[in-house]
């Protein structure tokens, strides 16, 4: 037996030394205008054997390496709406055969946070289940409807509070660019606001790039979405990091879509961020931006 991963596999950033175990296939939401990750699958929780084996697979291959599988990430892209007595099944797997797991994450959708209630993710973070990456995407309800998140703003922060009452950690990512040129600043504003209210423990930013066999990338070929410039994506930034007003949060634009890679904690190091952004829009053709081609995208 080894790990079998079926179709593309998709992680944050953040998991690059995790263990990817794929208890689901696809994302059981899987319509938001942007996202092209799980177009070509079916959702479906896997069998809970296969899992138990894969487990076994990876820990008999460790050997007496007790501490090789520290962190854990649950893919595809919504393993959070898998019934909660699959989780703990998975968690207990884990927690068995790695006793220096410090971490399991997963993708959370809105969907699954309305679905899933407080004293559910109270018991798996328990468990061991400890983290979500929520994609917020925009505080602005025009944008939302837009990208077809499924929710509204005040919706995403109601959802969102019930994993913080429920001691998870959110990791949060907002689309730079979403609202195109017409909207960038009101989506810069109204995603610092929703940021605001959620104060989630990490927030990051993404650029959108329309991906063949989306909705977006039909309208980009129509002509319908208007792509925007680094220099206008980097005013965009600007405005959102000027916006929040988070207690601690850790602050990350290092997806391989964006044009200028920086980060920090907030609030200590939002000066230092903005005037690097500063220093960007002030000389944009100076400014260190990514070449397109460096850009993995």
């Amino acid at each position: 037996m080894s790990i079998r991963y079926e179709g593309t596999v998709y992680r944050p950033p953040s998991e690059a030394d995790s263990l990817i175990l794929q208890v689901t296939i696809g994302c059981s939401y899987n319509d938001c205008a942007f996202c092209g990750m799980y177009r070509d699958k079916k959702f479906r929780v896997r069998r809970i054997d296969e899992i138990r084996a894969e487990i076994e697979h990876v820990r008999a291959a460790a050997g007496r390496r007790t501490d090789a599988v520290r962190k854990v990430f649950l893919a595809d892209g919504d393993a959070l709406i898998a019934p909660p007595k699959y989780l703990h099944e998975v968690l207990d797997a884990l927690r068995a055969a790695f006793p220096s797991l410090r971490r399991v994450s997963c993708y959370a959708s809105p969907q699954a946070l309305d679905v899933r209630s407080v004293e559910q993710m109270a018991a798996l973070r328990e468990a061991g289940l400890g983290q979500y990456y929520l994609g917020v995407e925009s505080g602005h309800d025009d944008v939302l409807r837009r990208m077809t998140k499924g929710v509204d703003a005040a919706e995403m922060v109601r959802v969102a509070a019930k994993a913080t009452d429920a001691g998870v950690k959110l990791s949060t990512m907002i689309l730079l660019g979403a609202g195109g040129a017409a909207l960038s600043l009101e989506h810069a504003r109204a995603s610092a606001a929703v940021i605001n209210k959620i104060q989630p423990r990490f927030v990051s930013t993404l650029v959108v790039t329309p991906v063949e066999g989306t909705p977006l990338f039909d309208e980009a070929m129509r002509g319908a979405f208007e792509d925007m410039d680094p220099a206008a994506i980097t005013r965009e930034l600007r405005e959102f990091v000027a916006g929040l007003e988070l207690r601690s949060s850790v602050f990350r634009a290092n997806h391989a879509s964006n044009w200028l890679p920086i980060g920090g904690t907030l609030p200590k190091d939002k000066a230092a961020i903005l005037a690097m952004l500063d220093d960007a829009l002030r000389s944009p053709d100076d400014a260190p931006f990514v070449p397109d081609a460096w850009r993995g995208l």
